[in-house]
């Protein structure tokens, strides 16, 4: 395990209960670097969405319990927050809770001239994420089915339309 793993590991297992104490869920936690600092981001959901209190006592009681078990030594800043409405879809789980909705797709390596899809995430294994496109010029008619092979898959994430 690299040691950004390691820490997303040992901060989920600490953020774990305080979580289910006020029944949110994890979706997802990070420890990236940005320019010079380093984010540890805790992203937070519950059915009916989170709302800023519901990130300040995870935060609070999330600070806490990291400052009392120091997991990380480096220096960081904390941040929790929803996942937001065009949140990515990183684990299996996020994925299976998005079967039949709109995703938008990158790839790293494009197929034909096209890196960039949109449509309905149909289904996913563990080598492949299948959704089913809109044709552009009449909506939901004329629908193709795309496979694409997740190593390809840059990145996954719920459309959304305002």
């Amino acid at each position: 395990m690299s040691k950004r793993e390691i820490y997303e590991a040992k901060a989920e297992e600490l953020l774990k209960p305080i979580v289910e104490k006020l029944g949110i869920e994890i979706y997802d936690v990070e420890f990236v670097k940005e320019g010079s600092s380093y984010y540890l981001r805790a992203y937070i959901d519950k059915p009916e969405g989170v709302n800023i209190n519901d990130c300040e006592a995870v935060s609070r009681a999330f600070s806490d319990a990291l400052d009392e078990a120091d997991p990380i030594p480096d220096a960081y800043v904390l941040e929790v927050s929803s996942p937001g409405l065009g949140r990515t879809l990183k684990k299996d789980v996020h994925l299976e809770k998005s079967i039949g909705m709109e995703v938008e797709v990158k790839l790293f390596k494009a197929i034909g001239k096209q890196k960039d899809f949109a449509g309905i995430l149909e289904s996913f294994d563990e080598k492949t994420i299948t959704i089913r496109e809109h044709a552009a010029e009449d909506g939901l008619q004329n629908k193709a089915v795309q496979c694409f092979e997740r190593s390809n898959v840059a990145l996954i994430r719920l459309a959304f339309d305002f």
